[in-house]
């Protein structure tokens, strides 16, 4: 046996998994106060384990920092034995409960759109059906999402891309966002006369959201690529920061319609009539090597019926 499977199988036998629990909640969130809460403890009781699970290995595992708690060298090297040794204690809980509800915490990481407009009613759904899972939810974007499932963090990631080559991470296409150009009511390209053309696009300024972002990345080098200057874009890491600019009439953007579905109802946002933009894909992505828990399962059920329910286009269609 290798010295990774052994210092695993010595952290199993040799100490309470959760001061386990609790140190992997801390690498994960990198303050002592969201740890707490996620764990439902009090931040003292958080401090404990981790001191008593330091004492025990004998060394740091955390830089305790005004702003939270960073990962020491040591720590990033035992974190992925921590994490092996409570997969192992979660496979055997399981098979121990096997023919009984599925149960136990799972954890999905996805960007702003889907965490606000679509999760919150998978989580509910599953609240119902299976009151035993408890489902944590994190914003994290495609390379985010890629490292949090390399790094056993995540237990699913849902990405919006039309395609995930890792060989490593296994895909499965659950639904599309429809995208919309939208810009301030009174706008010339919101006017209706006729589909706005790309070089007309490439003439107004783009609030788009931030790098990385797999939509707004193809938007920005299809602008790029216009003949003429440059073109004015501006990033953002906060979808509602591109939106409020959009609103206050200084340029387009854009969006999956969920994001923009408020705004074109209460008139602070319209539609801008143009080319053809194709769907984004919904992809939920997993670890091809790490076991697939009946939770894990459960919910992964409870997405695609989700995204069935909610529809949204699979193909191109015009941004009007």
């Amino acid at each position: 046996m290798g010295n990774d499977g052994f210092r695993s199988r010595r952290l199993a036998f040799r100490m309470d998994t959760r001061l386990l629990r609790t140190f992997t909640a801390l690498a994960r969130t990198e303050n002592f106060t969201t740890a707490a809460s996620e764990l439902h403890l009090s931040q003292s009781t958080v401090t404990v384990h981790i001191r008593t699970l330091e004492k025990e290995l004998g060394t740091r595992l955390f830089d305790r920092l005004p702003r939270g708690a960073r990962l020491t060298s040591a720590g990033r090297r035992l974190l992925t034995d921590a994490e092996d040794v409570l997969a192992a204690e979660t496979r055997l809980r399981a098979a121990a409960a096997e023919g009984g509800p599925a149960a136990g915490r799972v954890v999905i990481g996805a960007g702003e759109t889907l965490c606000s407009a679509r999760l919150p009613g998978v989580v509910a759904a599953l609240r119902g059906s299976h009151p035993g899972i408890d489902v944590h939810l994190y914003a994290a974007g495609t390379a985010g999402g890629v490292e949090g499932l390399r790094a056993g963090r995540l237990d699913l990631a849902l990405l919006l891309e039309e395609h995930v080559a890792h060989a490593d991470l296994t895909a499965e296409r659950i639904g599309a966002e429809p995208l919309v150009l939208v810009g301030a009511p009174g706008h010339p390209l919101t006017e209706g006369r006729r589909p706005a053309t790309w070089q007309e696009l490439g003439a107004e300024p783009f609030f788009l959201h931030e790098q990385g972002c797999s939509y707004s990345d193809r938007l920005a080098r299809r602008l790029l690529a216009l003949p003429g200057g440059p073109p004015r874009m501006t990033r953002f890491g906060s979808i509602e920061a591109a939106r409020s600019c959009v609103a206050a009439g200084l340029g387009l953007t854009l969006l999956p319609r969920v994001c923009v579905e408020g705004g074109l109802r209460d008139g602070s946002l319209a539609v801008v009539a143009g080319p053809p933009v194709a769907a984004v894909p919904v992809q939920v992505v997993r670890h091809r090597g790490r076991w697939v828990s009946p939770a894990v399962r459960a919910v992964l059920d409870e997405l695609r019926r989700g995204f069935r329910a909610a529809g949204g286009g699979a193909g191109p269609e015009s941004a009007g």
